[in-house]
């Protein structure tokens, strides 16, 4: 539990009135009764990163991409694809900083923006 886990963790538990002991007991046993509603919060959050992890990959593959629009260029070539290249690094940055801040914002219990 990093430190704003424990913060929270302990702020609900005072607004509860309960020790944070007995709150993570409260919730854990609340998660246990109710299975299909916890194993949807945990596959969501599984789902985001997964999507973070396609989205780096797919940046890599881009810079490899781009390393060699550069290289044709810095020898005189014509780089006909460049503008699709370009948009497709577009695309990855937006699908990984989507994913990210959907993935902070369910760590956070909130809605992305």
């Amino acid at each position: 539990m990093n430190d704003d886990e424990l913060r929270r963790l302990t702020a609900a538990a005072a607004l509860c009135q309960m020790s944070n002991a007995a709150f993570l007991a409260f919730a854990a046993d609340k998660a246990a009764r109710d299975l299909t509603r916890t194993a949807a919060e945990i596959a969501t959050e599984r789902e985001v990163i997964d999507e973070l992890f396609a989205a780096r990959r797919h940046l890599g593959r881009i810079h490899g991409l781009f390393n060699q629009v550069a290289k044709a260029l810095n020898s005189g070539a014509d780089a006909p694809q460049l503008g699709a290249a370009a948009e497709a690094v577009r695309r990855a940055a937006s699908r990984m900083e989507d994913a990210a801040d959907a993935l902070l914002a369910h760590r956070d219990g909130g809605a992305p923006e």
